[in-house]
């Protein structure tokens, strides 16, 4: 087994950092941490920019928003930064952050340090070097639901997050909100998309309760144990982070999970190996989920067809800063074929009445 599949590489040109600012920068703001600085960067994200810093004998890590970032809420470093400086004490899988800088002249924008958490992180449907028999696809994926449930028991307001948003009316804020992301980011024609729209418009549910939820909840989001991979090390990415109706988040992690059955084009767009032999399906995470939380999950439906367009649109995001000239990252050349795939998913998944 390969024990750390969270690797870096050489820095993407156009996305350096200039490491003789941030040196001095991290000099006085890491005194412990003493040394020369070596920057590499996460490959695979396709939101924040994420760099491995080592100095000296210590690794850190940093985020930075991503270059051409036309949604300044959905990239706020001080806002990630301050949810987990709470939330890290007490929920062991949050990261626990360093430092915040909102200088733009050390690197361009705002950015934020937090430490390292190493482990397995699975991006991919099949992963080299790894062997997920069925018995621990299944442990993994009731593991990675589980925890879910337990972010969604947080109280949040004695961990001092109360103030992170308003839950009254999120799924409503939620479906606007997000049709109009698509709208500001849109490039080809797809008129898939204003219908998905129009039916959630149509279909919103009573809200189910208010929880701290993650909102981009999935396998590449997770660190795992590499002796034991149905242990959750941590949980990265909590850019999007708020308080709103729990079954948003659980939809999001639905809208990732592909299954045997599902199109070609569909289980080509994986994130992660949702599909192995053993893993519970859509319909046994929502059981579990249920089971684990209390919840009433009976509209479930309307979640994910949700959690499909909000990913949608966020690829349309990424999409749009590379026509637009923003990144040279190659990985993005072809995303509004993804997107294409996700809102006829959604569609059909409407008209057939189940998930």
């Amino acid at each position: 087994m390969n024990p750390d599949l969270d690797t870096t590489a050489p820095l993407r040109p156009g996305e350096e950092l200039p490491v003789a600012t941030l040196e001095a920068y991290l000099a006085q703001h890491l005194p412990d941490a003493s040394g020369p600085l070596t920057v590499e960067q996460f490959p695979h994200g396709h939101s924040n920019l994420t760099y491995l810093l080592r100095v000296g004998g210590k690794e850190f890590v940093l985020r930075r928003p991503p270059h051409g970032n036309e949604v300044k809420s959905a990239h706020d470093m001080g806002r990630e930064f301050r949810v987990l400086s709470r939330l890290s004490s007490v929920y062991p899988p949050a990261p626990r952050p360093y430092i915040y800088c909102d200088d733009t002249g050390v690197l361009g924008a705002p950015f934020y340090v937090m430490e390292r958490r190493r482990g397995v992180v699975l991006r991919r449907a099949d992963n080299p070097g790894l062997t997920i028999d069925p018995p621990t696809a299944r442990r993994l994926s009731e593991a990675l639901i589980d925890n879910l449930a337990l972010l969604h028991a947080l109280d949040y307001k004695a961990a001092g997050l109360a103030d992170l948003g308003k839950p009254e009316g999120y799924v409503t804020r939620q479906v606007s909100g997000w049709i109009s992301r698509y709208t500001n980011a849109r490039t080809d024609p797809l008129p898939e998309m204003d219908r998905i729209a129009g039916w959630l418009t149509d279909h919103k549910p009573t809200e189910s309760g208010a929880a701290l939820v993650h909102n981009d909840y999935k396998y590449d989001n997770l660190v795992l144990d590499p002796k034991d991979l149905t242990r959750v090390v941590a949980v990265l990415d909590w850019e999007m982070a708020t308080l709103g109706d729990p079954l948003m988040d659980l939809g999001t992690t639905l809208g990732y999970w592909v299954e045997p059955g599902d199109s070609e084009p569909v289980r080509a767009s994986a994130f992660g190996p949702t599909a192995l032999p053993g893993s519970l399906t859509r319909q046994e995470l929502v059981a579990r989920y249920a089971d684990k939380s209390g919840y009433d999950v009976s509209g479930m439906l309307f979640y994910y067809c949700f959690g499909i367009y909000k990913i949608a649109v966020i690829i349309q995001q990424i999409y749009a800063r590379y026509v637009g000239g923003h990144t040279r990252d190659a990985r993005f050349a072809r995303l509004n074929e993804r997107v294409a795939t996700l809102c006829q998913t959604a569609l059909l998944a409407a008209e057939r009445g189940r998930f």
